[in-house]
């Protein structure tokens, strides 16, 4: 899978993101404070990766600031994102079961590894529900706005 990934320092678990995806067998793109080049505030490197997903260049993607909520508010302004902040495995699952959420955000600060493993297990073993209510909540919030 193709998975952008964005932070706005390379503190607490930025580079074990990367590690772990690659460990996984996922190729990754760097945006903000992982990639040199580029603007490193959380607002333009979120909205980046999250463009990389809207726009088709990744499958998801992964969002990173000190909190995670400035990371996943950036990501969602990008039409056809769902970010989700998620701090344990079972908001990842549920977001992806209930929310089909594309993008993970994920707090520099409270992330420990053991947790990030964690995370990204229920992220990707999570599969998207195929309730009719759930399926039509998915689709309503893409009409938001």
């Amino acid at each position: 899978m193709r998975i952008s990934i964005a932070a706005d320092e390379n503190v607490g678990v930025a580079l074990a993101v990367i590690e772990e995806l690659r460990k996984r067998g996922h190729e990754v793109t760097l945006h903000g404070a992982l990639e040199p080049d580029e603007r490193d505030d959380w607002a333009w490197a979120s909205e980046t990766a999250a463009r990389d997903v809207a726009e088709g260049r990744a499958d998801q993607a992964v969002v990173c600031c000190w909190t995670g909520t400035g990371a996943s508010i950036a990501a969602n302004k990008v039409p056809g994102v769902r970010a989700a902040l998620c701090v344990d495995a079972y908001t990842a699952e549920g977001a992806r079961k209930w929310n089909d959420a594309n993008v993970l955000a994920l707090s520099l600060r409270l992330t420990s590894r053991a947790q990030l493993s964690e995370i990204l297990d229920a992220w990707f073993g999570g599969v998207v529900s195929d309730d009719p209510g759930d399926r039509a909540n998915i689709a309503h919030v893409g009409e938001i706005g």
